[in-house]
């Protein structure tokens, strides 16, 4: 009897092993947004781009090909799109995706900034887009952990309408908790950019490796330094409200080859929460 049940709890423990290695594997999407897993020759060896970026580049296991990740811009409009296989080009056929509408109030100048304000807020988009075009090297591919275990209280993709006027969709998920929660690296990585931005307030940009970058944002601490390396699950900073929130919330952009993409096609597994609502 004892051997019976030692055979079906190692049987179980084999199982359960395996469907969070399958899960731990980014998930293709093709839709604005989403993600692109595609499959490389064996011995390939030369460099994968799409929309002029090159691409992470995977190898799973010793007897499985190696992958190639494309993330899709939300800004990708429905139709063919070209990836670049070394010298071999790959056509996706990119859905169209209705991402539902969320409405917020916030503060006047979030809506419509002043000269100096606009000013401000392009030189902070140059420094965050250099962070987003980046690509260093990077260690084997693992899959992402949760930055925060809350409610998530605004959905990746979101088309945006503030004090009644439309802005770009929403880049990231929101999950909200109590200000001064932790917040920890969804994955390891070095710290490339940290500063007190116009829109994101408090924010944490962190470089994983091959265009994969994470920035995380309306903190109300930061506790690493630029140049800082971390690995999975070490604690960043705090959840605040600062920059452009209605309430303390955690708001997490994963951008790869200068895409921003859903979060949850790269992480290991998912978490049980209440479901998305307006606010955070």
């Amino acid at each position: 009897m004892t051997l019976t049940i030692l055979r079906i709890a190692l049987t179980t423990l084999l199982c359960q092993t395996f469907l969070v290695q399958a899960s731990a594997l980014p998930q293709q999407q093709l839709i604005p947004g989403g993600l692109a897993v595609l499959e490389l020759p064996a011995n390939f060896s030369g460099e994968a781009r799409f929309n002029n970026q090159p691409l992470m580049i995977i190898r799973p296991g010793p007897q499985q090909p190696a992958l190639a990740l494309a993330g899709i811009p939300l800004s990708q409009k429905p139709g063919p799109a070209t990836v670049q296989l070394g010298d071999q080009p790959h056509t996706l056929n990119i859905q169209p995706h209705a991402y539902p509408e969320q409405r917020l109030t916030v503060q006047k100048k979030h809506v419509n900034p002043d000269p100096q304000q606009l000013a401000r807020i392009r030189e902070e988009m140059q420094r965050m887009l250099q962070v987003y075009k980046s690509f260093s090297p990077a260690p084997d591919f693992q899959a992402m952990i949760w930055p925060l275990h809350g409610r998530e209280s605004s959905a990746f993709g979101l088309r945006r309408f503030f004090n009644g006027e439309e802005r770009n969709p929403h880049s990231g998920l929101d999950i909200a908790a109590p200000t001064g929660t932790p917040i920890v690296a969804p994955a390891a990585g070095t710290v490339v950019l940290t500063d007190e931005f116009f829109f994101n307030g408090n924010s944490v940009f962190i470089d994983h490796g091959q265009g994969l970058i994470s920035m995380l944002c309306h903190l109300h601490s930061i506790d690493v330094k630029e140049g800082s390396e971390l690995q999975a699950g070490d604690v960043i900073g705090t959840v605040g409200a600062t920059g452009r929130a209605t309430g303390p919330h955690l708001h997490w952009t994963v951008s790869l080859n200068n895409a921003r993409i859903d979060p949850r096609l790269l992480l290991a597994t998912d978490q049980p929460h209440s479901p998305a609502v307006a606010q955070p």
